[in-house]
């Protein structure tokens, strides 16, 4: 017995040894190169967007594009092209040291794969026309090639609109695909909303980008013009806009007068617009939200509160989703609903249920390739976000399709059965052409699909898609705009599609 506090005090003392040991050991960890790098990216990347790993893009890439443009963001000078240097004295200083940028580089360079492998569909592409046969415009030989940056269906199958981004132009054609009338725009048209005027007939609210490339020009125009009145000339809604991308018209503040919603892409600029009608029916300009690269909006009453909400797409550094509701005082408050890499290059999204519990999901595009990682991208394609109830979506299917630009889901087929098709800017023109359009016809389970091909490639580049009954006939068609020239990302690759085709229709012929 009197040996016992000592052999307590023995185990005592080899296990404080131990611990303290351990925390020691702990405490005196030197962090590798590696996790120096990724703190690096987590602290300085995260202020702007969701941190970036490495594996999205190529050493080259990073190295020689991405990063010398994000050093300009965070105050580091750059130097013939990849080389850096903090600012001068009496400078703006720079948001992060010379050592520390030197550090974020290194581990880039040496964490990036040195090429990107492609993803594999899970399902291989079937070369077929499925449901569809081709329709083309009957027009005289032209001069100058397509450049289409808007398709819509006229309401009640009275023909389509395009908009030319070369000529400035906005064109109407009958149900045979034979040009009525063209008018000449201050710049192309993006969008169009189909209403009446004050007589009852055919009008258009248009969204004029202004540039089609991204700059913060505010040259961009929201107005109206009557479709029947070949001689009709616009009327301006709303000037001096920087890219507007969308117009959509709701009573938000319930006072009887219908107001504009406008997403406004911009560069650096740009944001979410309440365009508010004022008892003369003027226009006030209301920021919601102003950041560059809102790309497109939905509204609707979403919290059930008799006010209308939106749901809007940002698509430039912080890309998501985010949820705008209604506070019934003048304004909303924002919940982000999904957020996204600033690589993904988000392109469009659409509201459906996919899973026929009565709640909508979220059908998600990305795949705009057309800045400072110009190289095809695996994660790119579509991507179906369930909703979970409380606002809280789940990602439930994904197909890669590179640089895929928009989706619309539908029952195309007539088999209780959702269907999606699929167009693709930034498609793979060299290994890949079938998937600049692409026809996913649903499966007897929820979320499958087989994904057909129609033999187009060859017919144009699709920039641009509507899908609406166009013959009257009961199923859905579909119009693609053909944007010829310009944008190829895809080193020494000449193109091989119709270059003065400005579009192409699908008729769909199962009901046929």
């Amino acid at each position: 017995m009197p040996n016992q506090p000592n052999k307590w005090t023995r185990i005592s003392a080899a296990l404080f040894l131990l611990l303290s040991g351990g925390l020691l050991q702990s405490g005196c960890h030197t962090p590798t190169p590696e996790e120096k790098g990724k703190k690096l990216a987590d602290k300085y990347c995260s202020g702007c967007h969701l941190p970036v790993s490495p594996d999205l893009l190529d050493k080259a890439t990073w190295t020689q594009h991405v990063l010398p443009a994000m050093a300009l963001k965070l105050g580091i000078r750059v130097w013939s092209g990849n080389h850096y240097y903090p600012p001068m004295p009496g400078e703006k200083p720079a948001l992060i040291s010379i050592k520390e940028w030197t550090a974020l580089v290194a581990y880039y360079q040496a964490q990036a794969p040195e090429k990107l492998m492609p993803a594999k569909p899970p399902v291989p592409l079937q070369h077929d026309w499925s449901i569809f046969s081709l329709q083309t415009p009957v027009m005289k030989d032209s001069l100058e090639p397509a450049a289409t940056t808007m398709v819509a269906f006229l309401p009640d199958g009275n023909g389509l609109l395009t908009s030319d981004g070369n000529n400035n132009t906005l064109t109407r054609w009958n149900r045979n695909r034979q040009v009525v009338n063209t008018w000449k725009l201050p710049s192309p048209a993006v969008n169009v909303l189909f209403t009446k005027d004050s007589s009852g007939q055919q009008a258009g609210i248009l969204t004029e980008i202004g540039n089609m490339r991204a700059v913060d020009v505010p040259a961009g125009i929201v107005t109206r013009l009557s479709l029947d009145d070949p001689h009709s000339q616009q009327k301006d809604l709303m000037p001096f806009l920087k890219r507007p991308v969308q117009t959509l018209t709701a009573d938000f503040d319930k006072d009887g007068l219908e107001d504009m919603l406008v997403c406004a892409f911009g560069h650096n600029q740009g944001g979410l617009y309440w365009l508010k009608q004022l008892p003369d029916h003027t226009f006030k300009n209301l920021p919601i939200w102003e950041v560059p690269g809102a790309l497109q909006a939905i509204t609707g009453d979403f919290n059930r509160d008799g006010y209308t909400d939106i749901m809007a797409l940002f698509a430039a550094g912080d890309e998501g989703i985010w949820l705008f509701e209604n506070d019934k005082k003048g304004g909303f408050t924002s919940k982000n609903l999904l957020r996204f890499p600033p690589l993904n290059g988000s392109t469009s999204f659409q509201l459906t249920d996919f899973n026929g519990d009565g709640q909508p999901d979220i059908l998600y595009t990305c795949g705009d390739n057309a800045d400072f990682s110009m190289v095809l991208k695996p994660y790119h394609g579509l991507y179906v976000y369930l909703n979970e109830g409380n606002n809280k979506y789940r990602e439930t299917w994904h197909y890669p399709v590179n640089g895929c630009t928009k989706a619309v889901a539908a029952d195309f087929n007539h088999d209780g059965k959702m269907d999606i098709a699929a167009i693709a800017f930034f498609a793979d023109f060299q290994n890949n052409p079938a998937e600049k359009f692409i026809f996913f016809e649903g499966g007897n389970k929820p979320l499958s699909f087989t994904p057909h091909a129609p033999p187009i490639e060859k017919e144009g580049r699709w920039i641009c898609m509507d899908v609406k009954d166009s013959d009257g006939d009961g199923d859905l068609d579909i119009v693609l705009g053909n944007y010829a020239r310009g944008f190829i990302i895809l080193d020494d690759y000449k193109p091989d599609w119709k270059e003065y085709q400005p579009f192409i229709v699908l008729q769909n012929n199962s009901k046929r």
